[in-house]
């Protein structure tokens, strides 16, 4: 590994990765292998996960795709210099800022999206003229396999290569000196990839996770809420960092939130023969998931399948905060729902656990809506939606505390990957002298009348 990060950064000490046009090829080198082989990852994703070709294309490999467009579309703007005003102190001079890639990047990718979570801070990086070293999850093995394969076999190990395995070869990685680390997983995880970072300065991206709540007020269209809300939830499995992890349901409009939940589910029919439908990634996560259904009373579905690892989508009932299922992130197909009278109540419960990713508000109030928006801080959410938001490339994607910290995306993504290098550029032809020794008072008031016209 210590042999590999040398020639990366080998590589990247030649400025051939500074040159956009050096990245744009790149970027489509990559997106025509993706195009090239999605049967090939369909296939794989399916043995690891059940996961169809439809959701792989919705949830993983549109998304891929989208950042590629977007970063091709788009380098020349992001990697330009900026000019920026320069004070009356300066004068005369231009000041700008100069983006720069930042080094050779390592990338931990997640198990729950594979292909998305792993290769869009991969495109980020590439765009930002970065190096990449990936290192993908270990628990879908079939899919790690396959973005070795394809992305070792196509692209020069100096500049972007794939290393698979497990936890020892995590903890060699984070051995190495690299100029940033992209990580995407737990927040248990997470504070083990900070603090070996930390000890050589390295900075760090962590797209974590945490219990994304959902509103659902008494003012909300009840059918397209249900309906996209059970959407947001089930999509794969529930095994999605920015699902709704529980519903906040006024009591006044939960028995028909119920209801249509029951009926949504239904209609969806969620099941591996339809393809609408994954398995749990592993037995250890089915047997974690089996436990907290005990937390409630289950309204509809709990049936289960442990040879399948199939795990029915289940709404719980009779929850407060003090329940088991509410004391960690579910990561599958376990809605709890939790009634409420006045929102401020409401509000004081959610800020009373870790920040959150995500918070999504159903509503038709903006005086609810401002309320919740205000008071609860969380990395990102929608309004009378859930999920959504981060197909938009224009909204920076991240966490706040608990939930991580940095952000990607479009050209926030760029921006995680480089270091923006600010510069004064001062002619010789002029020069006051009122900053330089033997100092005067009238030197001193001449300042000061400068700074009230900063």
């Amino acid at each position: 590994m210590k042999e590999i990060i040398q020639k990366q950064r080998d590589f990247f000490d030649t400025h051939q990765t500074k040159d956009i046009s050096f990245r744009i090829h790149q970027l489509q080198i990559f997106e025509k292998v993706l195009k090239e082989n999605e049967a090939a990852l369909n296939e794989a994703i399916y043995a690891d996960f059940k996961k169809s070709a439809f959701e792989t294309y919705i949830s993983e490999l549109a998304l891929l795709f989208q950042d590629i467009k977007d970063a091709k579309r788009c380098l020349y703007k992001w990697a330009r210099k900026k000019k920026v005003k320069t004070n009356l102190m300066n004068f005369p001079a231009s000041s700008y800022i100069i983006p720069e890639p930042l080094g050779v990047c390592l990338v931990i990718g997640a198990w729950n999206y594979p292909y998305q979570l792993s290769l869009a801070p991969a495109i980020a990086a590439i765009a930002a003229g970065n190096t990449v070293v990936l290192k993908p999850s270990e628990l879908p093995s079939r899919t790690s396999a396959i973005m070795a394969k394809l992305i070792n076999n196509n692209f020069d190990p100096t500049f972007f290569k794939v290393i698979e395995g497990g936890v020892p070869e995590t903890t060699e990685l984070l051995e190495q000196k690299f100029d940033k680390i992209f990580f995407t997983g737990s927040t248990k995880v997470g504070k083990i990839i900070y603090e070996a970072a930390a000890k050589t300065l390295i900075p760090v991206t962590l797209e974590l996770g945490g219990k994304s709540p959902a509103f659902v007020t008494e003012e909300s269209d009840l059918k397209m809420t249900v309906k996209r809300l059970v959407w947001a939830k089930f999509l794969n499995a529930g095994q999605t960092c920015i699902a709704p992890d529980y519903v906040m349901v006024h009591k006044s409009v939960k028995h028909k939130f119920l209801e249509l939940a029951k009926s949504e589910i239904i209609e969806a029919n969620y099941s591996f023969d339809s393809g609408n439908f994954l398995q749990i990634i592993n037995q250890e996560n089915f047997e974690r998931l089996e436990n907290l259904k005990k937390s409630g009373t289950i309204f509809f579905g709990g049936k289960s399948d442990k040879q399948q690892r199939y795990i029915q989508p289940t709404i719980l009932t009779d929850i407060d905060f003090d329940s088991d299922v509410m004391q960690e992130e579910i990561f599958g197909p376990i809605l709890p729902i939790i009634e409420y009278v006045e929102i401020d109540d409401a509000i004081k419960k959610v800020n009373k656990l870790p920040r959150p990713l995500s918070c999504y508000i159903f509503t038709n109030s903006s005086k609810v809506k401002n309320e919740i928006l205000n008071k609860i801080s969380f990395g990102g959410g929608a309004i009378n939606d859930a999920v959504m938001h981060i197909t938009n490339p224009n909204l920076p994607f991240g966490g706040v505390g608990h939930s991580g910290m940095g952000s990607y995306h479009g050209e926030s993504g760029f921006k995680t990957f480089s270091h923006f290098k600010s510069i004064l550029d001062k002619p010789t032809w002029l020069e006051l002298p009122l900053k330089y020794a033997p100092y005067s008072k009238s030197k001193l008031t001449w300042l000061k009348l400068l700074m009230k016209f900063q």
